[in-house]
């Protein structure tokens, strides 16, 4: 949907079966469900209906009992369905829920399994020789019990298109944001990652399990550096720089980054060059090789590449998609201007 689209809301429907993680379902709602007055829009772009297959559902744990939700018929109107974990994934989920996840994927609609919840999709018969993640921890019991599908235990989240999966319930948040991301462009996932105060963007193939040590001397954090370069993204960085201005080797410097982001500092500023060029397009600039000056990704040939890598989308894709409506018009081959 794009970001100045009139359509009615994205309906987002979430099941809530015996023993769910209350945790992914807040993070569903929050995400998807909540009032979003810093995007200045005059409605909501997602709306959320919590289902669940029984009157009563007991969350995990017992700490709460919810009641008085619609039954799984709400998934039939979902534009997207998610399906948070529960500890409890060698007991199969009932046939109602997994009806409910098979009809709503046969019928084209989006469906999104946090955590663990990616078990059920697999039981549905969703994932069979296809990408998909859950946490690490269920990995070997996952393999066990859903050998066709093509596990990759060590990131944040996978996305196949119609089926996509995060590893953790903090890794929901990454997918989550990756959807607004996909949905509605860089600008406006920023947008709700500020107001979360959380990370705007985590490539959902960094690692799932990040080590963060008490550092051994008070300033081996890494956010002086990365809000050093962010405000010079457009400039020839390199790795051997930012661990200069680090005063660390680039060994160092890469360790740090396993350890406190799970990804690789060359990994890091690509990506970060790259929403930047999805932040450029979405405001209006049309010139690719200006776009790709500013964001420091060189060329338009390398900016082409990296953004469909990113988003699955040509810049005159992206444009038409996301970018401001004055400056969208019927397809034009992405030119380079001189």
């Amino acid at each position: 949907m794009p970001q100045g689209s009139s359509q009615a809301p994205h309906r987002v429907a979430v099941i809530v079966d015996a023993g769910t993680n209350p945790f992914e379902v807040g993070v569903a709602t929050e995400l998807f469900g909540l009032p979003r007055p810093e995007l200045g829009r005059t409605g909501p772009l997602y709306t959320v209906t919590l289902c669940t297959p029984t009157p009563e559902v007991r969350m995990n744990h017992g700490f709460f009992t919810m009641s008085g939700l619609p039954g799984l018929a709400a998934v039939d109107a979902a534009d997207t369905l998610v399906v948070p974990g529960r500890p409890d994934n060698v007991v199969p989920r009932g046939p109602e829920v997994l009806a409910a996840i098979r009809r709503t994927h046969a019928r084209g609609a989006r469906v999104v399994g946090f955590c663990t919840g990616t078990f059920a999709l697999a039981e549905a018969g969703l994932l069979d020789g296809r990408r998909a993640t859950t946490h690490w921890m269920w990995a070997d019991t996952f393999r066990a019990l859903h050998p066709d599908v093509l596990l990759e235990p060590d990131v944040l989240f996978v996305d196949e298109g119609d089926v996509l999966t995060a590893s953790g319930s903090a890794a929901a948040l990454d997918l989550g944001l990756h959807i607004w991301r996909r949905d509605h462009g860089a600008e406006l996932a920023n947008a709700v990652s500020r107001r979360l105060v959380f990370a705007a963007h985590r490539d959902g193939g960094q690692r799932q399990f990040v080590e963060r040590p008490v550092p051994d001397v008070p300033d081996a954090s890494l956010g002086p550096l990365l809000a050093w370069a962010q405000e010079r993204l457009g400039e020839p960085l390199t790795v051997a720089d930012l661990a200069a201005r680090a005063a660390v080797s680039p060994a160092t410097l890469h360790r740090r980054f396993r350890v406190q982001l799970g990804t690789t500092p060359l990994a890091w500023l690509t990506g970060e060059r790259v929403a930047l060029a999805c932040r450029l397009i979405e405001r209006g600039e049309e010139r690719l090789d200006v776009v790709a000056a500013r964001s420091g990704l060189g060329t338009a040939a390398n900016l082409r590449a990296r953004l469909r890598r990113e988003t699955g989308l040509s810049p005159s894709a992206y444009r038409r998609r996301f970018g401001p409506e004055p400056a969208r018009r019927p397809a034009t081959p992405d030119v380079v201007t001189s």
